[in-house]
């Protein structure tokens, strides 16, 4: 497809361009030959009035009779034969005159122009009139007047006029075959100079297309090069040295991918040996947290059986034993429970839910528990908005975990001073996930004035089994599942706290649209 548009464009182009040479060159040729032409006619003119000049010299007088009817008939012939449409002859006195021409309308304008130039005693050539000629529009004729000497003085003067469509006609007539010649040189030409531009350019490149379409990587000299090909030779050889070095970078590109083929096998077999060894610490982590939490309830439960067993024991006795032994069960059974939670995924039953209202619900419970009684509560709701897509039940977990956290820490505190805890809300602008910016979320902090959290634990307070309470106090697993159930909703949880000056636990929770 290519290389038939390109040699219809060749010739097509070619064809144009000789067809746009050849008439320009016949255009310069008919405007020089009608040039000539024109001056031929006048010199013709000028032999005419020789004719007459020659005549008056060999007439001695010079009178109303000078001009014969014969002469007359003689010199009309030769004019109408040279195509003199009108003409005048007279002497200086007027006292001979002779006319030519039938209908014949401009005798007077000869007549003042014979006048001029035996006035002037020069030759004038005037064209007036316009007629259309080969390429456009021509004059018409021309005037030529002429004074007549004898013995170099004036005795007279002449006018012909000459009308130039005839000539027009015949340089018309002959553009005939001038476009038939022109036909015939554009059709030969045209084959001729495609035939050599085929062959110095178009068959070089449709060689090299045909080469392109056939490339394989393993052709030595890709494009074959020619010294015939001129130019082109160039070309292929700019082609052979581009693809060689297309193979080379190829050939480098594919070691590459092959060495980061074997370094992706490596990492993944690095990752799944650092995930095993994470596994087993975990698992090592929680069997001793397991070890620890039920461990020391099932002494406990063991020495009270042993106890019950025996017959001496007061019936107040047994049934104190029996319910210690139902609290320590019920603690084993809370530590499995929270175990379990951590095994399995989240279920989670979203809805629109208000912030406030839960917070509401959960001081309005607290503010009655015996371990909330040496501590202020106070709330400060600030938060435009407080709509958020999460599970009631799970948020409310949250909360409470906090404040209970908050509580124990205070009581914790060796100083025995006045506890204070706040609840703040409000509405900020932080990012929570990259692909949607400058989403509105909603910030709930719980500040307490309680002795604070060392840095170094910081780090740690949001791992599984970590705990600062003294044993038996707590599991360590609060923290962690409230980190569970903020991030399952698309939020963050955050510590802010220095040793002494209290603790600032931070929720940030993205708004419902």
């Amino acid at each position: 497809m290519f290389a038939r548009a390109l040699k219809s464009n060749v010739i097509i182009s070619m064809a144009v361009l000789l067809f746009i040479g050849m008439i320009l060159v016949d255009f310069v040729a008919v405007r020089t030959f009608q040039k000539h032409a024109i001056q031929t006619e006048v010199n013709k003119c000028s032999l005419l009035v020789s004719m007459i000049e020659n005549y008056l010299i060999n007439k001695k007088v010079l009178s109303a009779d000078l001009f014969s009817p014969q002469l007359k008939n003689k010199f009309l012939n030769v004019l109408s034969d040279n195509g003199i449409s009108c003409s005048r002859i007279q002497l200086h006195d007027n006292s001979a005159v002779l006319l030519f021409g039938e209908n014949c309308v401009q005798d007077h304008q000869l007549e003042k122009v014979v006048n001029k130039a035996i006035e002037s005693k020069q030759s004038s050539l005037e064209f007036s009139g316009s007629v259309w000629g080969v390429y456009w529009w021509q004059r018409e004729k021309f005037v030529y007047s002429t004074p007549l000497m004898v013995g170099g003085r004036v005795i007279g003067g002449m006018s012909l006029t000459r009308n130039l469509e005839t000539l027009y006609q015949e340089l018309r007539n002959a553009q005939k075959y001038v476009f038939i010649y022109l036909f015939i040189n554009i059709v030969i030409l045209t084959f001729i100079g495609f035939h050599r531009l085929f062959k110095i350019f178009l068959e070089p490149i449709e060689r090299l297309a045909k080469r392109a379409e056939n490339y394989q990587e393993t052709d030595g000299a890709f494009f074959p090069v020619r010294k015939q090909d001129n130019e082109l030779q160039v070309l292929s050889k700019s082609l052979n040295s581009m693809t060689r070095r297309i193979t080379e970078d190829k050939t480098k590109l594919q070691d590459a991918v092959n060495r980061l083929e074997k370094t992706n096998t490596e990492l993944n077999k690095a990752q799944e040996e650092i995930i095993r060894a994470e596994k087993l610490a975990s698992v090592g982590r929680l069997s001793s947290g397991i070890a620890h939490e039920i461990g020391n309830p099932i002494g406990i439960i063991m020495g009270y059986l042993e106890l019950l067993k025996q017959e001496d024991v007061p019936k107040q006795e047994k049934l104190d034993y029996i319910i210690r032994t139902e609290k320590e069960i019920n603690r084993m059974d809370t530590v499995i429970r929270q175990l379990l939670d951590l095994s399995r995924p989240l279920a989670i039953d979203s809805s629109v839910v208000s912030v406030h209202e839960v917070i509401d619900d959960i001081a309005n419970v607290l503010n009655v528990q015996p371990l909330m009684s040496n501590i202020e509560l106070t709330l400060s709701l600030k938060a435009e908005s407080d709509q958020v897509l999460a599970d009631p039940n799970q948020l409310r977990q949250v909360f409470l975990n906090l404040v209970i956290n908050a509580a124990d820490a205070i009581a914790a505190d060796g100083e025995k001073k006045q506890g204070k805890l706040e609840i703040r809300s409000e509405v900020s602008e932080t990012i929570l996930d990259q692909k949607k910016k400058n989403t509105k979320s909603i910030d709930v902090l719980f500040i307490d004035n309680g002795p604070g959290i060392t840095k170094k634990v910081q780090d740690n307070i949001f791992d599984p089994f970590f705990t600062t309470k003294a044993p038996g106090k707590g599991t360590g697993l609060g923290l962690y599942v409230c980190f569970m159930i903020v991030d399952s909703m698309g939020g963050k949880i955050k510590a802010h706290s220095m040793e002494g000056q209290g603790t600032t636990m931070t929720i940030t929770l993205p708004l419902a649209s």
